[in-house]
């Protein structure tokens, strides 16, 4: 069996490759951007049989040379979503999965690809529909547009199935080089090594301090729904979360109470952590008025539809071992 995985060094496409590792798969055609080369150390943990540049791989791909492609997972995107670049952002992430897809359908090779619940944006419903979809930024834009193409192709009739995954909010091991679009608890790991406390944004958009709520889904149960939707040929837009929203002060003070845990204190409240300084609150940045998602959460109605019955881990379990993996590879 031979994949190709494109944004196989980012975080979920390496997840990806390390998942079809422990599959016995190793015949992995990965496809990335190295030009920031720290990436890298997401590949070296696992096994590859070739590496493409992302420039180079379209003209790799479209000539034939790779043989036979069992599916391509296709993860690679610019996820910044504070990128105002709309030009870069609509090549790199619309029209490079647009050859994609349509060298899949020329040669009947299945695809599951990372579409976004960004494509949400205001929106207070998250049922996978048009009506729906209303991006606040170019980035849940990008992912708006294909989704509409693939809707239109179904109608018209695939030769091979796809899959779009609108992933809520992933977090977990391997997304270290994200820099400031790195998960929360990711930030709050490195914040209470440094200072002893973590930061959230004080209240906003009718939210308590921290209450603000999202679907925040661990990277393994990504992973699982990529594989669930290849080897059922799953076809169609479907969201990939917990289908439970949790608040910004749920991921806090799991991250300080493990932390804690490990030099042997006992678990506090949430107000005990407050009242205590372990959580601060911080003013709402304006960079993000009008462009900011305080609540989402999942209608996984469709994914169960589909057969997909996999339990997703909550905040307090996916946080707790994000925690102690992080400490694993930061001792």
């Amino acid at each position: 069996m031979s994949y190709i995985v494109t944004g196989a060094a980012g975080f979920i496409g390496s997840n990806i490759v390390a998942g079809l590792n422990k599959r016995s798969i190793n015949d992995i055609i990965a496809v990335d951007n190295l030009t920031k080369s720290d990436k890298f150390a997401n590949l070296a943990e696992c096994q590859i049989a070739d590496y493409f540049d992302k420039l180079d791989f379209l003209k790799v791909l479209q000539s034939g040379a790779l043989g036979k492609i069992d599916a391509i997972f296709h993860e690679g995107a610019c996820s910044d979503t504070m990128e105002l670049d709309g030009r870069y952002m609509m090549e790199n992430n619309y029209r490079y999965t647009l050859q994609i897809f349509n060298w899949c359908q020329e040669n009947k090779v299945p695809l599951v690809y990372a579409s976004s619940a960004a494509t949400y944006g205001a929106s207070a419903v998250f049922i996978e529909k048009l009506e729906n979809e209303k991006p606040l930024n170019v980035y849940g834009y990008s992912k708006f547009l294909f989704d509409q193409v693939l809707r239109r192709e179904i109608a018209d009739g695939l030769t091979a199935p796809v899959a779009g995954l609108r992933y809520f909010n992933v977090y977990g091991p391997r997304e270290q080089h994200k820099g400031r679009m790195a998960s929360v608890a990711f930030h709050q790991f490195h914040q209470f090594r440094k200072d002893g406390k973590v930061k959230l944004f004080e209240g906003c958009l009718g939210y308590e301090n921290g209450a603000q709520m999202r679907d925040f889904v661990y990277v393994d149960d990504v992973v699982d729904v990529n594989f669930f939707c290849l080897e059922h040929s799953i076809t169609g837009i479907l969201n990939c979360g917990t289908g439970r929203a949790q608040q910004f002060n749920d991921v806090a003070l799991t991250v300080v109470n493990t932390l804690r845990e490990q030099n042997g204190h006992n678990p506090l409240t949430l107000q005990e952590a407050v009242n205590q300084s372990f959580i601060e609150y911080i003013e709402f940045p304006k960079a993000l008025e009008g462009r900011y998602q305080a609540f989402t959460q999942a209608d996984l109605t469709n994914l169960r539809a589909a057969g997909c019955d996999l339990q997703f881990k909550s905040v307090q379990e996916g946080t707790r071992l994000y925690m102690l993996d992080l400490l694993k590879r930061n001792p």
